[in-house]
């Protein structure tokens, strides 16, 4: 899954545990009708990818939706949700390729017609 936005916020890497469990979180703004505010995790290596990026950059983020189930003490179920980032890249129009012609849009075409109403079926059979 994707998900494009605007980033809002980039927080700085938290360790955890004797492991040295990382944690990145990453909070990204869509541009949508109803504007959403997306936290995102970013985890262990994957830490390092938020570096490159500032806040206000259009971004579009790979994702993958995680959940958890957990019990209290008291025996209650809870669940939980966590949205992973895995990948992140700038958003917008790529630049055409160093040397290549630019493709002018659909629409500036023109239509092709058959004046003569010749058939133009040069298929051999």
């Amino acid at each position: 899954m994707e998900i494009l936005g605007k980033i809002k916020l980039i927080g700085e890497t938290k360790t955890f545990g004797a492991n040295g469990f990382q944690k990145r979180e990453l909070v990204v703004t869509t541009e949508e009708q109803y504007p959403q505010h997306i936290m995102i995790e970013f985890v262990q290596d994957k830490t390092n990818l938020l570096d490159a990026f500032a806040v206000g950059e259009p971004v579009k983020i790979g994702i993958n939706i995680r959940g958890r189930e957990w019990q209290s003490p008291q025996g209650e179920t809870k669940y939980f949700n966590s949205i992973a980032g895995w990948r992140i890249e700038k958003a917008g129009a790529a630049a055409p390729a160093a040397g290549a012609p630019e493709v002018p849009p659909f629409d500036e075409y023109e239509p092709v017609s058959n004046t003569k109403n010749e058939d133009h079926d040069d298929l051999p059979f």
